[in-house]
């Protein structure tokens, strides 16, 4: 038996042993995680900056070091500050995992799991910072640490080390102290690190990243919204329930999410459109089939799985902007004798689209919601909007639902006339389209094209000019409803529709029971259906794609809040929301938000978008992986994006192509890149009004005064936390791994492979044999806008 057998055996359980990773585990300097840190900042002068500031301490610091090593240390600390934590927590991991495990002294690491399996509590001392040690110590299983700390204000680094400063050890240190059994004596510890015991004892704090509370108590100040108890499994119980939109992101996610959390809910019937030629049910067949949302239940239910979503689900053939939700008249009264709530998660999501569709999708639905709502025995609407319905605002969105809303304030508005005047300018805009001027328009065009159009004539040129015809309808109306909406304070027609829906939900559903949802940009779930999932091609896609190319100057307003939520958390609001409205106990209006309980502002979130695309290339090999970890995206004005970034290297491309044009042919040799740098533009204009131009903070009380009521045991289930979020957590493990397997293939147009559970039929035989199918396209159906 070796001494360190002995010593490890004569510890008693969970007393604490002080173990100095200098010399036992590793040979560890102050210098080179801090060189390392200063080299990977954000913006490249950053980095040269900090990297002076290093090779002028080499030159200080040995005197310093002489003189007084505890402020020689706090003296080198200082380079770090103006670093933020996400970055310094991963780089210390990355530091870590990719230099420092490799060198971990085999015979120290055995010695310690000694001491761990003789039920020792271990607390690992080191002049590192707790960024490198953490990651050491949940690789060898210790709980705890001592080591240095920083001081952090605003999620920044002051460049001050925290009380009690561990300073290096002497140089005879360095030399004898190489001994595998790294266990220090408090005594000793506190004779080298010159502190009384109760200074280091009262400095041991955990190795694991500390995490938000998990539910912080709701204090409301209106008595008329308090509730005392709401029971979700009690509320929805044997109640029956129309889904409108399940084919959407959060639709279908709320679908499978309330089926696992409450299976002895009544029947919930699905508004199902037919659609090229596939009936309503067949459509929710291949969506089920094809979707990994319902793979949870499948994995509860096993073979009874189909037997199951029987009993629970009835899809019914419809289409909500037709006039009685396009539903047969049978099924229709029968669904209003018996629904209790109607959850209306439909929508039209593009930024920009035709003004017919819009209006079809987000105004004629409400107006023929409201007429079964008129229609039925007691069916109350839970009604998804979006926050962003509030326009081009600045400061604290209540939650307060205004009939007749412009974000400009106009006096006299009214939605109704508003509505007329948008059917006025569409029947306008139409009959243009059929005019002779646009007509002879349209004629030259298919004559001029430089394609075999132009020796098109008869059947075949009116077959032209008729295509030529929708395309043009179609950008006059996309065109008239963007110029409409940022007349009147919206900076796109989804909003500016939107909202329009609001205001005839508070002039029409007066006297019903109707409460308006709006979630804030809806992102990757946390937890459920499972951990990372996400669909379709939504904000935080399009950006954080981006962010992860050779981009490099994002306009922004880095103190806004980018307000995301994940999608198990909306769809947690809203089975609470719904429970409120069995119970008339509701509000008008929720706001499921971030930007007061949890804020994460647009600095951090560039940051952590850049930490997570750096943490996957670092685990790459090749080149371009290399150098793309290199380029992080930073947060600049306006003015330097126009000189600098695409709209700079835009003009300077023109102008080669200007000089060069005599000596080349045809076709431009940079022709391709101007319309590159041309998309970009665009893309970063119609994301603009959410990530630059209004600082938008919305209130959520509301939901989280609902979330205080329910019961202890209902807490794990349905509580409505976001302040449990971790935003360091939830981008670069969730969010951005989930965009890159779910969503970053549809946009390189490249198909998303998975495996297929198997058939599916709702009405039929039991499914067949598993199968696996590859290739499918994931539905690409959100909740805020997408183009």
């Amino acid at each position: 038996m070796t001494p360190a057998d002995n010593s490890a055996r004569s510890i008693s359980p969970n007393a604490h042993v002080f173990w100095r990773v200098e010399g036992s585990l590793l040979n560890l300097t102050a210098v080179r995680p801090l060189g390392y840190f200063t080299w990977n900042a954000q913006s490249f002068l950053a980095r040269w900056l900090r990297r002076g500031a290093m090779a002028l301490m080499a030159l200080a610091r040995p005197v310093l070091y002489i003189a007084h090593r505890r402020a020689a240390t706090r003296v080198l600390h200082s380079v770090l500050r103006g670093i933020s934590r996400d970055r310094l927590d991963l780089l210390g991991a990355e530091y870590f995992q990719y230099r420092l495990k490799p060198k971990l002294k085999p015979h120290g690491v055995a010695q310690l799991k000694q001491f761990l399996e003789g039920g020792a509590e271990v607390v690992l001392v080191s002049q590192g910072l707790d960024h490198v040690m953490r990651p050491l110590a949940e690789h060898l299983g210790v709980r705890y640490l001592l080591c240095n700390r920083l001081e952090f204000r605003d999620g920044m680094a002051t460049g001050r080390l925290l009380h009690p400063v561990i300073r290096p050890r002497g140089v005879l240190a360095r030399i004898t102290g190489q001994s595998p059994n790294g266990a220090v004596p408090l005594g000793q510890l506190c004779h080298d690190l010159n502190f009384r015991p109760e200074v280091l004892l009262s400095a041991i704090t955990p190795a694991r990243r500390p995490a938000p509370a998990k539910v912080r108590p709701a204090l409301g100040f209106d008595p008329g919204k308090a509730v005392p108890r709401l029971s979700v499994r009690e509320s929805l119980a044997r109640k029956h329930l129309l889904l409108v939109g399940v084919t959407g992101f959060i639709g279908k996610v709320w679908l499978a999410n309330t089926l696992m959390d409450l299976p002895d809910i009544g029947k919930i019937y699905l508004l199902v459109r037919r659609q090229r030629g596939a009936s309503g049910p067949e459509r929710f067949e291949k969506m089920v089939e094809e979707s990994p949302v319902f793979e949870p239940l499948y994995r509860r239910y096993g073979e009874r799985f189909p037997d199951f979503m029987r009993q629970r689900v009835e899809v019914v053939e419809g289409d909500i902007s037709q006039p009685g939700l396009g539903m047969d008249a049978a099924v229709r009264e029968r669904l209003a004798r018996t629904l209790d709530v109607v959850v209306n998660s439909s929508g039209l999501t593009d930024f920009n689209p035709d003004l017919r569709e819009a209006l079809a999708a987000n105004v004629d639905a409400i107006l023929h919601l409201i007429e079964f709502l008129r229609a039925s025995d007691h069916a109350a609407l839970l009604h998804l909007s979006t926050c962003y319905v509030v326009g081009f605002v600045d400061g604290r969105i209540p939650e307060i639902l205004t009939p007749n809303y412009t974000p400009f304030g106009i006096p006299g508005w009214d939605a109704e006339s508003e509505v007329r005047g948008l059917r006025q300018l569409i029947a306008e805009t139409e009959a243009r389209a059929e005019s002779p001027e646009v007509t002879a328009e349209l004629r030259q065009q298919a004559l001029d094209k430089l394609t075999a159009a132009k020796d098109l004539h008869g059947a075949a040129l009116e077959n032209q000019i008729r295509k030529n015809r929708i395309r043009w309808l179609r950008s006059a109306l996309v065109e008239a409803g963007t110029k409409r909406a940022r007349e009147l304070g919206w900076p796109n027609t989804y909003t500016f529709t939107k909202s329009l829906a609001e205001s005839m939900l508070a002039s029409y559903g007066v006297g019903l029971a109707i409460a308006v949802v709006r979630p804030s940009i809806v992102e990757s779930s946390v937890e459920k259906p499972f951990r990372g999932w996400n669909e379709g091609i939504n904000t935080s896609a399009a950006l954080s794609y981006l962010l992860g190319t050779f981009f490099r100057q994002l306009p922004t307003n880095e103190h806004k809040c980018l307000d995301l939520i994940p999608v198990d958390t909306v769809t947690r609001g809203m089975t609470l929301i719904a429970a409120a409205l069995v119970q008339h106990c509701h509000q008008s209006l929720y706001q499921l938000a971030t930007s007061v309980s949890n804020r994460c502002d647009m600095r951090r979130s560039i940051e952590l978008t850049g930490l997570a695309h750096r943490k996957y290339y670092r685990a790459q090999e090749g080149l371009e992986s290399w150098l793309r970890l290199r380029f992080d995206t930073i947060p600049v004005s306006k003015e330097r994006y126009r000189r600098f970034s695409a709209p700079g290297q835009r003009a300077i491309v023109r102008a080669i192509q200007k000089i060069m044009s005599p000596v080349t042919p045809k076709q431009p040799v940079l022709a391709r890149t101007e319309r590159n740098l041309e998309k970009l533009e665009k893309l970063i204009e119609l994301f603009e009004p959410f990530i630059l131009h209004n600082q938008h903070v919305f209130e959520g009380e509301n939901a989280e005064l609902l979330s205080s009521a329910v019961p202890p045991d209902e807490v794990a289930d349905f509580a409505y936390d976001p302040r449990a979020l971790d935003w360091y957590e939830f981008w670069i493990d969730v969010h951005i791994p989930a965009l890159r397997k779910w969503t970053y293939p549809l946009i390189e147009g490249r198909r998303v492979e998975y495996e297929s559970r198997q058939e599916f039929r709702l009405r039929g035989p039991t499914p067949a044999e598993p199968r696996v199918r590859s290739g499918a396209i994931i539905d690409t159906g959100v909740t805020w806008p997408s183009s």
